[in-house]
């Protein structure tokens, strides 16, 4: 039987999409194993403070380089770019988490705060990517210099990128303990909330050709779905007992199901095309 040829640029589209859809396997094979020791905690988040941390952070990292090299062009440029600039974060500053929620974990209040034991190792990690951030833009800038990029094409994720830069490095040098508190929940809103965006441009593209009426059915289940789960999200987070069932980790782990789910029916709609890059 004769293998159908590929190209190079076919092959690794396809490799992308694969390889995010396996960062998903990744955290949810490493939650898995550390539930086997601490037990089901209250959300995923939440096992950053197990022996599942390399898993999730390592994920994420990869999901993030991912991102940057499927962006393809036009609005999901702008939106898959943004969702790289959101997925480290999630990664370096973790949840805030309760007293007494997390086996081994001290916290100095009743309700959930962030360990200060942990706090060196946020800076560390905000210090990285503010510096590989602004290395980024500024290579960025280089290439459409040098016309290498189109300037017009990329103005938008450089926008975006030096607005999040900025927020990001003002909120770390001013206001410390409410970005430790609150930074790891905004930054899995935004990144949910633009995957909730880039499902339906998917659906409903502006140019290019139009998805088969299946895939634009997936899409837009994956995106309602997305924007139910994140609505649940917020509220649970503000009135969840962390004591109590894990409601969270349930939503999230929802959140995650259909992040898995976009990449593979995406895989599966631009598998044969020549040019499989988002349009």
């Amino acid at each position: 039987m004769t293998v159908p040829v590929s190209t190079s640029l076919e092959r690794t589209y396809r490799y992308l999409r694969i390889g995010l859809a396996g960062t998903i396997v990744v955290i949810f094979v490493g939650v898995g194993q550390a539930a086997g020791t601490v037990g089901w905690l209250t959300s995923v988040s939440d096992y950053f403070y197990t022996p599942a941390r390399n898993a999730i952070v390592g994920a994420l990292i990869a999901a993030t380089l991912a991102l940057v090299a499927l962006s393809g062009r036009g609005a999901e440029r702008a939106l898959l770019d943004a969702a790289a600039l959101f997925a480290p974060l999630i990664a370096v500053v973790p949840t805030p988490v309760a007293a007494g929620e997390i086996p081994g974990v001290v916290t100095s209040c009743i309700d959930r705060c962030f360990p200060a034991e942990y706090i060196p190792d946020a800076a560390n990690g905000v210090g990285t990517y503010l510096v590989v951030g602004t290395l980024t833009v500024l290579i960025a800038v280089l290439l459409a210099a040098l016309r290498q990029v189109s300037l017009m094409a990329i103005r938008f994720s450089l926008a975006i990128a030096v607005v999040v830069l900025i927020v990001v490095g003002v909120a770390w040098a001013f206001a410390r303990s409410a970005f430790l508190e609150y930074g790891h929940f905004v930054a899995t809103v935004a990144f949910f909330a633009l995957f909730a965006v880039v499902a339906v441009r998917s659906a409903f593209p502006r140019r290019g050709v139009v998805p088969a009426p299946v895939y634009r059915v997936l899409y837009t289940a994956i995106a309602v779905g997305l924007a139910l789960v994140l609505v649940a999200y917020i509220l649970l987070l503000a009135f969840a007992d962390p004591h109590g069932i894990p409601i969270v980790l349930i939503v999230e782990t929802a959140a995650l199901v259909l992040f898995f789910a976009f990449w593979v029916v995406q895989g599966i709609e631009k598998w044969d095309e020549p040019d499989p890059s988002l349009r």
